[in-house]
């Protein structure tokens, strides 16, 4: 594990996230390659009396994986994802992104329902419920995760799922939080063929109006078919509706 404060190399590097407003300053960053790596870090927050904060794909927008004057764990060296095709399940470090995950079940012709954005965070989608493409043939992130190991803050490691703790599996599909930091997630995974998708994009004058063909449009959609609507003005002023299918 690397710590790294105020002026070192890599430090500015460490506390960047997606949100280019947020610009906050930790005490340290621990960058964790390993569970043993989590739970060192916990324990130095602990004798340090610092807050932690904790950066998976550092996707959120309201910045909270990077805490001012925090030890952030950084859960960035940890985005391994393995397949076990003949079980269904994907195996997923906590600092993978869907990025890193796709890329994995692709491979095998298979895929989860997840973020639209490549460089969302895995653990931050999949514990905040999860709504992908997918979503209409087999539901929201959260209710494909089986499985999960998670170091509580008070350095134990625990299993939730099958086998192991079920009430924690159930907390982590949207009980509640702050039960510690997921390792690793069990996801189950689909076979998927080839998509089509894109935006279509016109003007409108009459938005109530659309909206109840949308409303009457999408009703009838298959579960295959998944469709966003975006409602905005253009450069030009003229209203615009941008489907994302």
């Amino acid at each position: 594990m690397e710590i790294l404060k105020p002026g070192d190399a890599g430090y500015d590097e460490g506390r960047r996230v997606f949100n280019g407003m947020i610009d906050r300053r930790p005490a340290l960053i621990a960058l964790c390659e390993t569970e043993d790596d989590v739970r060192a870090a916990l324990d130095r927050a602990a004798r340090d009396g610092l807050p932690v904060s904790v950066r998976g794909g550092g996707h959120n927008v309201a910045g909270h994986g990077i805490g001012e004057g925090s030890l952030v764990i950084h859960l960035g060296r940890m985005r391994r994802t393995e397949v076990d095709a003949e079980r269904g399940l994907a195996h997923a470090q906590g600092g993978a992104t869907w990025g890193d995950f796709d890329a994995a079940t692709q491979e095998h012709g298979l895929a989860t329902p997840g973020g639209i954005v490549s460089t969302t965070g895995l653990a931050g989608l999949t514990l905040g419920g999860g709504i992908g493409v997918l979503r209409g043939q087999h539901g929201l992130t959260c209710d494909n995760l089986v499985g999960a190991r998670v170091v509580t803050a008070g350095g134990d490691l625990m299993k939730a799922g099958a086998g192991a703790d079920p009430e924690l599996l159930w907390a982590l599909r949207g009980g509640g939080g702050n039960f510690g930091i997921v390792t690793s997630f069990d996801l189950a995974v689909h076979p998927q063929g080839e998509v089509v998708s894109g935006p279509i994009e016109f003007a409108y004058h009459d938005p109530a109006g659309f909206l109840r063909f949308y409303r009457e449009y999408t009703a009838a959609l298959p579960d295959e078919m998944s469709c966003d609507l975006l409602l905005r003005s253009g450069a030009d002023a003229v209203p615009r509706i941008t489907l994302l299918t």
